[in-house]
């Protein structure tokens, strides 16, 4: 299996005449190995409860091992809080799910201080208690339903992985993983996440109906007695070290430069954008959306079996790291176009040598 591994690496480092070293040498070969065996028992495992959603489920396993957050867009009933849940079970994960509602305050998230009294002194002193935050898988459910300020406290603790109160810090325990839900029917009364705050999210996950087949499946299954037996795959710890082993993953020069391409091919002021670009979108992605495709790409390589990142698994990844962060123009909207149709012709436009 060694073996493979490296004729592998030798083979997507040829990709670039540079290739681009890594930070730090990549010789850790037995944690690539059990990465990419513990996908193949997690799609197994998460099989068992989930039908379908294969490329779903890959993704989340990507923003995971990439330290991401997802932004989950399904209708109601596809079985989001299912997966999640199912999926922290196989990590052996703590999981929480929050219900945003327009009352809901950031404190009812993040936690509060409350005064507890020494029944035998009478002393009084302010004790901390943690909010549904503090797990190391949280859904935030129909986050567009809530106002900006409480959707402010989840997305500051996504980014700097602590929250305040009373002048002091507390740390969100790792690893810690972020799924917002949002719905995309029954808009009235809800608060849109402003582009800014849904560049924190790594990834857009879309979920589909699943085909007859598989609906006929869930119905058999649901209505039964049958009871999955789910198993562990690995353990928090294990998926930390994991997390670290991403990073190291190397990248050719080629896959960068591509990588770099796309998130600027995507910029209607860049004398890079193709015309379409300039017609159909109002703003593009940033820096970040090329990160995201490197650190995704780095993770899809490990979790294929594959010790270096290549141009096809950034080209794979640019479709859930870009929908979220376009704005498409008046123009695209009479015309009937959306980020969709974009990011592929973007595909099909920008060069990949």
């Amino acid at each position: 299996m060694t073996l493979f591994f490296r004729r592998c690496y030798d083979l997507a480092m040829t990709e670039s005449t540079h290739p681009r070293p890594a930070s730090e040498p990549f010789d850790d070969v037995a944690a690539a190995e059990r990465l990419t065996q513990a996908r193949d028992s997690l799609l197994r495992e998460v099989g068992k409860v989930i039908v379908g959603q294969e490329e779903v489920i890959e993704q989340l396993l990507i923003a995971l091992f990439s330290e991401g957050h997802c932004l989950f867009i399904g209708v109601p009933g596809l079985g989001k809080t299912l997966l999640v849940r199912t999926l922290a079970r196989c990590l052996d994960l703590q999981f929480s799910r929050i219900q945003f509602t327009p009352d809901l305050m950031p404190a009812d998230i993040t936690g509060t201080d409350i005064i507890q009294v020494d029944s035998a002194t009478g002393e009084r002193s302010y004790q901390f208690m943690t909010g549904p935050i503090f797990a190391n898988i949280v859904l935030a459910d129909e986050i567009n339903r809530t106002p900006p300020k409480t959707q402010s406290a989840l997305l500051q603790a996504m980014q700097e992985r602590h929250v305040t109160a009373g002048g002091r810090s507390y740390h969100l325990p790792p690893p810690f993983f972020v799924l917002a839900t949002q719905n995309p029917i029954e808009q009235e009364g809800t608060y849109p996440l402003p582009e800014a705050q849904l560049d924190r999210f790594m990834l857009s996950v879309h979920l589909d109906y699943p085909s007859e087949e598989e609906e006929r499946t869930i119905v058999a299954t649901t209505t039964s007695n049958h009871e999955p037996d789910v198993h562990k795959v690995m353990s928090g710890e294990e998926a930390l070290r994991l997390q670290r082993v991403v990073r190291q993953v190397p990248v050719s020069e080629d896959a960068l430069s591509y990588a770099v391409r796309l998130a600027r091919a995507t910029r209607p002021p860049s004398p890079d954008s193709p015309g379409f670009v300039k017609e159909w979108v109002t703003w593009g992605a940033g820096p970040r959306a090329s990160q995201s495709m490197i650190l995704g790409a780095k993770a899809r390589a490990l979790l294929s079996g594959r010790l270096a990142a290549s141009r096809d698994d950034v080209a794979q990844l640019a479709l859930p790291v870009l929908r979220h962060r376009m704005i498409p123009s008046f123009a695209a909207e009479a015309d009937g176009i959306d980020t969709l149709e974009i990011i592929n012709r973007l595909l099909e436009t920008v060069p990949r040598e």
